[in-house]
C-alpha cells in the first residue's frame, strides 16, 4: 500500500504526517486522506496506536488478532514505526517534517517540547507547515495538563447533562463524539490554514480541543443558558423546543417524528383527527409547555397504527418521520450505498472488508459529472510502510538497537 502523489482529490499533492494516536487526531488525519492527501501514520514501535490493543472485536489471525477500533479511523494511511526519542526516530521525523504540509499532533502540552519539536522548531524546519494540535482541555488555562478522554469530556462540558430519561439520568453519547468532533474541527482548521498559506507562504499552528469542540456544538442549549438564564435537564427521546417532536410508541413498535411548523401542524392535527387549536396545542410554545399532554394525544391516534402502517400514513401527510435502525440495519440499507457512505477496502490479512465511509462527496462545476474519490486503501499494519518512507527519504534501514 502507498499513498502517493498520484492519489487523486482535492488534497492530492498534499503531505500529512500524523504523529496523533487514539481518535481524535486520527479522525483529523483520515478525513485528509479521504480527501486525497498523503498521510504517514507514526506509531510506536512494537505496540503502534493505542487503539490497536482496543477491543474486542478483534478479527482475523490469532497470532495476529486486529482491531476494529483502529480501522474505524486510519483508513488511506502509511504506517511507519519511530521511536521518537531516539536519534533514528527523530532523524526520519525531522525528514518528513521537511517535506510536509501538514503534522498532527495530540500529545498533551510540552510534550513535543520536550521531544525536541516545539512548533517553533517545526517552523524553522519548514516555515510552510500547518501544525494541527489537539488537547482534552485546551492549551492553555488552568486545568490545560489534565488528560483529555472522551468520556470524561462529555461529562466536564456538560453534554452528559443533556442526554438520558431525565436529570438524575445522566448519559453518554453512543460514539466518543468529543473525539470525533475535534477531529472534525482539526481537519476544517487545517484546511483554513493551507488556503490563507496560499497568500502568505507561510504555514500557522491551528489549535483545538475536545472541550471547545462540544462547547462549540451545545447550539441553542448554550444560548438557553448564556441568554435566557435557564440551565437546561436531559429529557429523554423529546426536543426541548418543538413539540411534539421524539420517539413515540405506536401499535407495535416505535416511531420518530418531526413536527417542525406550524404548518407541519395542522397537517399532523388534520391527518390524525386532533383539534389543533385546542388549549394547549395550539402553538408550538403552548405544546412546549403541554409536552406531557401532548405526548399523551399523540400517543392515543398512533395506537391504533402498527408501525409500518403509521409510517406510510405520516408519509402521505407530508410529516418528517422514522424509524429507530440497528446498525445492520443501517449498512444494509439501499439509501447508505446510494450515498457511498460503506466501501470495500483490501485488508493484507483480512481480505476484503467493507467500512464505514467518508461523508462528503464532490462534483465537477456545471454538470451533475460526481468526481468523488472511491478508491480507498485499507487501515495499515504496524510499521507496513516503514522501510518504503525511509526509501523515499533517501534513508536506509534502521539498524537494530540504532540510536
Amino acid at each position: 500500500m502507498s499513498r502517493t502523489d498520484s492519489t487523486q482529490g482535492p488534497l492530492s499533492g498534499h503531505l500529512v504526517v500524523d504523529l496523533s494516536r487514539a481518535l481524535a487526531g486520527p479522525h483529523a488525519g483520515m478525513m485528509l486522506a479521504d480527501l486525497g492527501a498523503r498521510v504517514i501514520k507514526v506509531e510506536n514501535p512494537g505496540t503502534g496506536d493505542d487503539t490497536r490493543g482496543w477491543g474486542p472485536p478483534f478479527v482475523g489471525p490469532a497470532e495476529d488478532p486486529q482491531s476494529t477500533y483502529f480501522m474505524a479511523c486510519n483508513r488511506n494511511k502509511e504506517s511507519i514505526s519511530l521511536d521518537l526519542k531516539s536519534g533514528d526516530g527523530q532523524s526520519v521525523l525531522r525528514g518528513l517534517l521537511e517535506r510536509a504540509d501538514v503534522v498532527i499532533e495530540n500529545f498533551r502540552p510540552g510534550v513535543m517540547d520536550r521531544l525536541g519539536f516545539s512548533t517553533v522548531a517545526m517552523h524553522e524546519l519548514n516555515p510552510r507547515l500547518v501544525v494541527l494540535s489537539i488537547t482534552g482541555f485546551g492549551h492553555d488555562g488552568p486545568e490545560s495538563r489534565r488528560s483529555g478522554y472522551d468520556q470524561i469530556l462529555q461529562g466536564e462540558a456538560g453534554l452528559m447533562s443533556l442526554t438520558g430519561s431525565g436529570p438524575n439520568d445522566p448519559q453518554r453519547v453512543g460514539v466518543p463524539i468529543a473525539d470525533l468532533l475535534a477531529g472534525m474541527n482539526g481537519a476544517f482548521g487545517v484546511l483554513a490554514a493551507l488556503v490563507e498559506r496560499d497568500g502568505t507562504g507561510r504555514g500557522q499552528v491551528v489549535r483545538t480541543s475536545l472541550l471547545a469542540s462540544l462547547i462549540g456544538v451545545h447550539a441553542f442549549q448554550g444560548t438557553r443558558t448564556t441568554v435566557a438564564g435557564e440551565v437546561p435537564q436531559a429529557q429523554g427521546n423529546h426536543h426541548p423546543s418543538i413539540a411534539p417532536y421524539g420517539l413515540f410508541a405506536c401499535g407495535d413498535g416505535i416511531v420518530q417524528i418531526s413536527v417542525g411548523s406550524e404548518k407541519l401542524w395542522s397537517s399532523f392535527a388534520a391527518a390524525f383527527g386532533l383539534d389543533p387549536a385546542a388549549p394547549g396545542f395550539a402553538s408550538n410554545a403552548e405544546r412546549v409547555r403541554n409536552r406531557a399532554g401532548v405526548i399523551a394525544a399523540v400517543e392515543r391516534v398512533f395506537a391504533g397504527y402498527g408501525a409500518v402502517e403509521l409510517l406510510q400514513k405520516l408519509d402521505d401527510a407530508g410529516i418528517p418521520a422514522g424509524k429507530v435502525r440497528s446498525l445492520d440495519e443501517v449498512y444494509a440499507w439501499e439509501q447508505v450505498a446510494s450515498q457511498g457512505l460503506l466501501v470495500d477496502v483490501d485488508h493484507p490479512l483480512l481480505g476484503k472488508v467493507s467500512l464505514p465511509g467518508p461523508p462528503l462527496r464532490f462534483f465537477a462545476a456545471g454538470d451533475a459529472a460526481e468526481t468523488t474519490v472511491t478508491e480507498h486503501d485499507a487501515p495499515p499494519l504496524l510499521d507496513e510502510d516503514g522501510q518504503a518512507i525511509r526509501e523515499w527519504l533517501g534513508l536506509g534501514a534502521v539498524a537494530a538497537g540504532a540510536k
